[in-house]
């Protein structure tokens, strides 16, 4: 009788399942990046309520916040960000994957609770940062271990669930601003955060350490066990576990760890050593990856999308001073669709080509922008914002969370990705503290979009010639280049 051949490996409902809890945390960073957007003027006393309903309650309506304030009060969240990013990958690399999202969802917890008991604006800008410590370490640990639980031919699709899950966490929190953002009911909106946080530790409690994390760590019989469970007890998993250098013994991964991780006879050799943060920047081998994430990271912010998520509502309120918390929850929405149906492109035409139609649209919808406010013209307004977050959505917004593990081995995944974010938090944060204080400097009439348009066109020319496309490439040397250029020698 002949055994039915093994399948190819396959979506699972494990695997929807796994995704689905380690995106949670990129959901509550997205929550938490906006969750003072629609409720800002509340906040901080300057109106009782942004719609017309009304209610009575006894807990404090508000906390008197001037502009400079309120702008730390929301900055200071990219800050635990940075923190959080910066310790996170070396902590994953060394502890594994599962540990570190565990440990943000204390974070996630106690921030959100802070925030939204706090009697004054020291007890929310604490709160605040602890949740950007959570976020900040989620978003380095989770697309990792997205990465590495994903099918290998559809890791681009499946990392853009970081990005559409942010997107679902903005829309949650929008969507909530414009129902709560009334007397005191904006610290349920914060609160909510906190539920969020418990919902994924206990989703995490039946969540396994990632098989990569294992395979390099040498719990191999370990590693091919949970790499089975998540493709399907059908599924041919050996052809995927070489690509971690894995030999199969001839009993189906039964057999003795050490020749279970042993590799094969022609790349004999000890097992590299993980590097740390500063080691990964000095080291010849690892700078090219570290200059390409870092400028996709700086290209994500500094095209201006956070100015959009963050501060909408105030920015868009002299041109559509009853629209703007519905223009928010609009933006919200049609930058989650469009991640979602955009989310196969970058499988199908590239990274580098969704990073480049990314960039070229956002310059376009910066100056539409620019046009559109400078004149008081509603309907351009409008439809560039839309426009303008539709282009973050086709590149710029799932792309980078992707490109560390396909630029760099799994010895380097966690501190090049930890160079990534922090870069990426340092340019949310100057964007958070001094768009709102630039943007008045310059009259509070679009102009600042044009500097936007500019830095869109400096970044498309720095992707363009710094970032290597990775989809379709089967080794590190065939992404660089150095494939060919050993054969040439």
């Amino acid at each position: 009788m002949v055994s039915p051949t093994p399948s190819r490996s396959k979506v699972t409902p494990y695997l929807i399942y796994l995704v689905f809890v380690a995106t949670l945390g990129p959901l509550q960073f997205g929550f938490h990046l906006a969750e003072l957007n629609a409720p800002q003027a509340v906040v901080t006393c300057e109106k009782k309520s942004i719609t017309l309903a009304n209610a009575s309650t006894q807990l404090p309506q508000c906390i008197q916040m001037n502009a400079s304030q309120f702008g730390l009060v929301s900055s200071i969240y990219t800050l635990g960000g940075f923190l959080g990013a910066l310790v996170s990958g070396p902590l994953a690399t060394r502890s594994g994957r599962r540990l570190i999202l565990r440990a943000t969802t204390a974070f996630f917890v106690l921030g959100s609770v802070a925030e939204a008991l706090s009697p004054n604006i020291a007890i929310i800008a604490l709160g605040r940062f602890l949740s950007g410590i959570g976020a900040g370490a989620s978003i380095v640990v989770g697309p990792i271990f997205v990465s590495e639980i994903a099918p290998p031919q559809s890791r681009g699709f499946f990392g853009a669930f970081t990005q559409v899950m942010t997107n679902v966490g903005i829309l949650l929190t929008q969507t909530l601003g414009y129902f709560l953002s009334r007397d005191s009911l904006w610290r349920s909106i914060l609160g909510v955060g906190a539920a969020l946080g418990a919902a994924e530790f206990f989703g995490l409690l039946f969540v396994p350490e990632s098989p990569v994390w294992l395979a390099e760590h040498r719990h191999g019989s370990e590693a091919l066990r949970i790499l089975q469970r998540i493709r399907g007890k059908d599924a041919d998993i050996e052809e995927e576990a070489r690509t971690w250098k894995v030999v199969l013994s001839a009993e189906d991964g039964t057999g003795e760890e050490e020749s279970l991780l042993s590799p094969p006879s022609q790349h004999a050799g000890p097992r590299e050593p993980s590097v740390t943060i500063l080691t990964v920047a000095m080291d010849a081998q690892y700078r090219p990856a570290i200059i390409a994430v870092v400028i996709v990271m700086l290209a994500q912010q500094f095209t201006g999308v956070n100015s959009i998520i963050m501060y909408s509502v105030s920015l868009l309120q002299s041109t559509l001073p009853t629209a703007a918390p519905l223009l928010a929850v609009m933006i919200s929405a049609i930058n989650l669709v469009v991640t979602l149906a955009c989310s196969p492109l970058p499988d199908k035409i590239g990274r580098k080509t969704c990073l480049l139609l990314s960039v070229i649209g956002m310059g376009s919808g910066s100056v539409l922008l620019a046009i559109g406010i400078s004149v008081g013209q509603k309907i351009l307004s409008a439809l560039a914002s839309l426009f303008f977050v539709a282009s973050f959505a086709v590149g710029l917004g799932p792309v980078p969370f992707i490109l560390a593990s396909e630029l760099v081995g799994p010895e380097a995944v966690g501190a090049t990705q930890s160079w990534a974010l922090s870069a990426n938090w340092i340019a949310t944060f100057i964007v958070a503290q001094f768009f709102p204080v630039l943007n008045e400097a310059l009259g509070g009439t679009g102009k600042i979009y044009w500097i936007f348009a500019a830095l869109a066109a400096l970044f498309g020319f720095l992707i363009q010639l710094k970032v290597p496309e990775t989809n379709g490439k089967t080794s590190l040397d065939e992404v660089w280049g150095r494939a060919e250029e050993r054969r040439i020698d």
